[in-house]
C-alpha cells in the first residue's frame, strides 16, 4: 500500500470545491443557514486520529510499557487514515466552495456573513482532519531498517 499523495488530496478537494461552488451559487437562496460549528466534528475526529496515531506509534516502535500491535489493527488504522484524509480533503473543498460564494456577499448580506463564519470553521476543521489522518498514516509505518528498500526499488548492500 502506498502512502497518500498530497496531489490526490488536492485533486479531490479541488473537484469538491468547484462542485460545491456551483451548487451553492445555484441554490444559496433556498439553503438553510449553516451552523457556525457545523464542521467542528471534523476537527474532533482529526484530533482523535492524531492522538491514536501517537499511541499506535509507540506500540509499533515497541516502547517500554506498551503492548505489541496486531497486524490487523495497524492495517485497519491505515485504512481509516487514508479514508479520513480523502474525506477531509473533500469536505475542505466543499467548505471552500461555500466560502467562494459567501465571502463577496458578506459585507452586504447578513446571512452570508454568518455563513462565512461557518465556512471558515468548517474549512479549518476539515484541514485538521486531513492533518490528523496523515499523521495516523505516518505513525503506522514500521521503523526503518537498514536492510529495507531505499525507495528506488533497490535494497541497500553492506
Amino acid at each position: 500500500m502506498t502512502p497518500t499523495r498530497p496531489r490526490e488530496l488536492f485533486g479531490a478537494g479541488l473537484v469538491a470545491a468547484v462542485v460545491a461552488a456551483i451548487l451553492v451559487r445555484i441554490a444559496y437562496g433556498s439553503l438553510p443557514a449553516f451552523p457556525a460549528l457545523g464542521g467542528a466534528t471534523l476537527g474532533v475526529l482529526g484530533v482523535a486520529e492524531a492522538i491514536a496515531g501517537s499511541a499506535l506509534r509507540a506500540r509499533i516502535r515497541h516502547r517500554p510499557g506498551t503492548r505489541p500491535v496486531q497486524p490487523l489493527v495497524a492495517a485497519r488504522a491505515v485504512l481509516l487514515a487514508k479514508a479520513s484524509a480523502v474525506a477531509g480533503a473533500i469536505m475542505a473543498g466543499a467548505w471552500l466552495g461555500l466560502l467562494v460564494h459567501v465571502l463577496p456577499l458578506a459585507g452586504e448580506v447578513s446571512a452570508a456573513s454568518a455563513d462565512s463564519v461557518a465556512g471558515w470553521v468548517g474549512l479549518a476543521c476539515a484541514l485538521l482532519l486531513v492533518g490528523g489522518a496523515l499523521w495516523l498514516e505516518h505513525c503506522c509505518r514500521t521503523p526503518d531498517d537498514p536492510e529495507q528498500d531505499t525507495g528506488a526499488g533497490r535494497t541497500t548492500s553492506g
